[in-house]
């Protein structure tokens, strides 16, 4: 009892600096093509605050799913093209490039399996999600398939599965196939929920995490990414051999 009277109270730890990350490589900031951004107002906005946390570069990644956003690369580029002459003209310096989020359905498996060029980012990085209701069928075969075509994959927001909480053997086989893992800043704030946070804590204790995304939907989510700099998983997760500064 003593002991814990008389215990040395633990220093908060100082924010973490984004800045490391140089890069993010998830967000939604294309106006009006899915559920993230819906105007360029709100776009120059979340632009600007990734620019003063310290962030050099953002890959924004539309969603391509077929049954809700058709987006194809020419309604991607088009978008992306506005973006960065707005931000030029408005003084922004952080770079803006854009890829893709390909839900993990029917017609992206078609897509492989046609051999369709996709939008990637880096070094060939090509991020896709699976459900969040059910775990996918065909994923080792597609899985290889992509690394044939010298993609490398890279799976969006493991933690968020629910399927897959409370163990991270899938997440060790997925690697060891050569996926990815991405996981979301915000995962480690509770933003969904307490298991989502305690999933995204064990992969980084597990030192299962490739890549650190905002999956930047609107401006609220960089002010809590903001917040977040003095957790402790925040820090311990900056302190992994991250993968955002390759794109």
């Amino acid at each position: 009892m003593l002991n814990r009277l008389f215990r040395k109270k633990e220093e908060p730890l100082p924010p973490a600096d984004w800045s490391v990350l140089k890069a993010d490589m998830h967000s939604h900031l294309i106006p009006g093509i899915d559920d993230g951004s819906q105007n360029m107002d709100q776009t120059i906005a979340m632009l600007a605050k990734f620019e003063s946390l310290g962030y050099d570069k953002v890959v924004t990644t539309p969603h391509v799913m077929s049954d809700y956003f058709k987006n194809t690369p020419e309604t991607i580029l088009g978008g992306l093209k506005h973006v960065q002459e707005t931000a030029q003209q408005l003084g922004l310096k952080i770079q803006i490039e854009a890829a893709a989020e390909y839900y993990f359905d029917d017609a992206f498996i078609k897509s492989l399996q046609n051999k369709e060029e996709l939008l990637t980012f880096g070094d060939r990085f090509l991020l896709f999600e699976f459900s969040f209701h059910e775990a996918p069928g065909q994923t080792e075969a597609m899985v290889f398939e992509m690394i044939t075509q010298k993609y490398q994959p890279i799976l969006a927001h493991f933690e968020r599965y629910t399927y897959y909480l409370g163990s991270v053997d899938k997440a060790r086989d997925l690697r060891d196939r050569g996926v990815n893992l991405q996981v979301n800043i915000n995962s480690l704030t509770g933003h969904y929920g307490p298991a989502i946070k305690k999933q995204a804590e064990l992969l980084i204790d597990e030192k299962l995490v490739d890549f650190l995304g905002s999956d930047c939907h609107r401006i609220e989510h960089l002010m809590k990414i903001e917040q977040a700099a003095k957790l402790p998983y925040v820090h311990k997760a900056l302190k992994l051999p991250l993968k955002n500064d390759q794109i």
